[in-house]
């Protein structure tokens, strides 16, 4: 019997996968596919991420450093808004070979990781947990102590679990272009229904456009709309879902969900890679598989963590639907250099923040 079955290896699964098998116990990861497709996530994130990297990740993986963001209320040509640092704020990576990565990563550390087996069933007994998948040539019925749901916003685990839901998802449109570019400033366009679509200039890489929005929403017809404006053709398109607002409970009896199925993302942007991982990370500190009761534990530390800024997030993205004219007038008044972190909305009360915003209004 195993410790912990983790169901998903992307970054959250791959993160705690690793860390619980540092800590001594039996780890078997199952993947559905291959691991790092299909790519249905920006690959934009925080300098932080290295932190949850190994040695040479960064030149292995990064393709672009970004300072800022240029807001924009309406298209490609409408007036920019710039929001910038003086040092890299952000970088954009290699999104596959960061899953990949982080996989192999669990491998080292004694992760038994198997791809191409999907998940079907997963029963809880008073004593152990049950995961049925199929895999290449055969069914397999895996046992452990405990089941981490670590497969996304449309998570199996969760279901089988009776688990509740995220509070909403998202529609999300990815797509590329094989333009170079190397700025270092990304575009943000606050003209996506209630949400926002975006253009990444990845390097050598290309550029990457998305946009998403909630059901309803003719995502595709806005999505070529941005594309239209850019004048530009892409290819390689994909699409998911993006999973906003955790549900009140991400834990049962004797599972538990990381990451997106937990809704462990950011209001404002959609990006769970950070949040996922360092919710994780609490999840390899709290949970014992000996003691099921050790769960609640992790409910409160990744909550205690994490819960202002995702609060903090939802007003950000509330913003997102104003009218255009009070929108214009808002970033108008605050664009500049700013001292924020973009995985923490808490830091917009940061002493660097607020120097930062007093030295423009004294200009």
């Amino acid at each position: 019997m195993y410790d912990f079955v983790v169901v998903g290896v992307g970054p959250a699964g791959a993160r705690f996968s690793r860390r619980a098998a540092r800590r001594g116990h039996d780890v078997l990861a199952l993947e559905q596919g291959t691991v790092g497709t299909p790519l249905a996530c920006s690959g934009h994130v925080s300098t932080d991420v290295w932190a949850f990297t190994g040695d040479g990740a960064r030149d292995e993986l990064l393709q672009n450093e970004i300072y800022g963001a240029r807001f924009h209320v309406g298209g490609p040509n409408s007036e920019a808004y710039p929001f910038y640092k003086d040092e890299v704020a952000s970088n954009v990576v290699d999104r596959v070979g960061l899953d990949r990565h982080l996989a192999a990563l669990a491998r080292e550390a004694g992760v038994d990781v198997r791809e191409a087996h999907t998940v079907t069933d997963v029963r809880e007994h008073h004593d152990r947990v049950e995961v049925v998948a199929s895999g290449p040539d055969e069914t397999h019925t895996f046992e452990a102590k405990l089941v981490a749901g670590c497969d996304g916003p449309r998570s199996k685990v969760r279901a089988e679990l009776g688990l509740p839901e995220p509070g909403e998802l998202l529609h999300g449109v990815l797509a590329f272009s094989e333009e170079e570019d190397h700025q270092d400033f990304v575009d943000v366009h606050l003209t996506a229904p209630t949400f926002f679509a975006w253009r990444i200039p990845r390097g050598d890489a290309g550029v990457e456009y998305g946009l998403a929005a909630p059901p309803g929403v003719q995502v595709n017809k806005h999505f070529e709309e941005l594309i239209d404006g850019y004048e530009i053709d892409v290819a390689r398109r994909c699409s998911g879902a993006i999973p906003i607002g955790p549900p009140n409970r991400v834990t049962s009896r004797r599972g538990f969900l990381i990451g997106d199925a937990a809704g462990q993302t950011k209001p404002f942007t959609g990006g769970g890679i950070l949040y996922g991982m360092t919710s994780a990370d609490h999840a390899a500190r709290k949970i014992d598989p000996d003691w099921p009761s050790t769960l609640e534990a992790y409910e409160r530390a990744w909550r205690d963590d994490l819960e202002r800024d995702q609060f903090l997030g939802q007003w950000i993205r509330r913003a997102y639907s104003l009218p255009e004219p009070v929108q214009r007038i808002g970033l108008r008044v605050l664009s500049g250099e700013i001292g924020v972190h973009m995985d923490r909305p808490t830091s917009l009360v940061s002493p660097r923040h607020l120097r930062a915003m007093a030295s423009r209004l004294w200009r």
